[in-house]
């Protein structure tokens, strides 16, 4: 199970058909999950924020979000979605393929707009919220999108790409000023290696000596770097993971909870149940049977 199964894992029922790249469904924090880690992926990812409070952290910045407001989250950037404090927080989902709005032959759309902004070579606002004029406008273009893709009327995809672009547009327009190209930042791309090991193997046994030869680091210097970023020890990040694989596998699996804690890596039942119950406060049983 990957992320975007993950985020995705409670809905039964897709919005799209397969071979059209756009996808949204609605989350909730806690209810579904206490929070997302730290991933990345190469499709183009909006949320926009229902009801209550949260923390997005995109390219491990902290952004306090409230409902109403739009996250930016562009092809590669890492990102996380946290509880804050004791609030609640609903939040749509908006995953999609850039390449939906890509012609084959790059055209001066692609090439001046959607692939600069794509491949993270504007400065843009991360987070858009009512104090900014056209947040309304970009509203509207997602609620436009949603009621079509409910209702699926003939040719609805061509709208909702034609809604996509007016997206951009909005954002371009109302940008002229800031859009200009951005310095060159800090490259994550060791950390994004680092971390799509873990979301695709952490189900196997996974040692510091392994991520440091993936990294080309040594071992201590792997530990330093690892700490430094993510603000934790791979050892806590990895268990952190696995546990919030394990809790969602409580809830939509019938899988017994040895079988779930071999699933997610935990190759001692003791040593997950003592971590899960540190985690959580309740212990796996206890956790399945409040969330039922």
């Amino acid at each position: 199970m990957n992320i975007i199964e993950y985020e995705n894992y409670h809905e039964t029922k897709s919005h799209v058909e397969p071979s059209f790249p756009y996808n949204t469904y609605l989350c909730s924090i806690p209810l579904d999950f206490t929070q997302v880690p730290t991933h990345w992926h190469d499709e183009f990812e909006l949320i926009l924020i229902k009801k209550g409070r949260g923390i997005i952290y995109v390219d491990l910045l902290p952004h306090p979000v409230s409902a109403g407001n739009i996250i930016l989250i562009r092809p590669g950037q890492l990102h996380s979605i946290s509880q804050l404090e004791q609030y609640t927080m609903e939040y749509e989902n908006i995953i999609f393929q850039i390449q939906m709005l890509i012609p084959k032959h790059i055209d001066l759309c692609s090439q001046n707009y959607i692939l600069p902004f794509s491949q993270n070579k504007y400065d843009t606002p991360t987070v858009i919220d009512s104090s900014f004029s056209y947040h309304q406008d970009l509203s509207n273009c997602i609620d436009s999108i949603d009621s079509l893709c409910s209702f699926k009327p003939p040719a609805y995809q061509l709208a909702v790409k034609g809604y996509l672009f007016q997206f951009f547009y909005i954002l371009f327009t109302n940008n002229q000023g800031e859009f200009t190209l951005r310095k060159a930042k800090k490259s994550f791309d060791t950390l994004k290696q680092i971390l799509k090991y873990i979301e695709i193997n952490y189900s196997q046994h996974i040692t510091i000596k392994t991520m440091a030869d993936i990294s080309n680091f040594s071992e201590s210097y792997f530990m330093k770097y690892f700490k430094k970023h993510m603000g934790m020890s791979f050892t806590q990040y990895l268990n952190n993971y696995r546990l919030t694989m394990a809790s969602r596998l409580l809830v939509t699996s019938t899988n017994s909870i040895i079988e779930i804690a071999s699933i997610t890596g935990f190759e001692n039942l003791s040593y997950f149940n003592r971590l899960f119950k540190k985690k959580y406060n309740v212990i796996p049983r206890e956790y399945r049977k409040l969330h039922q």
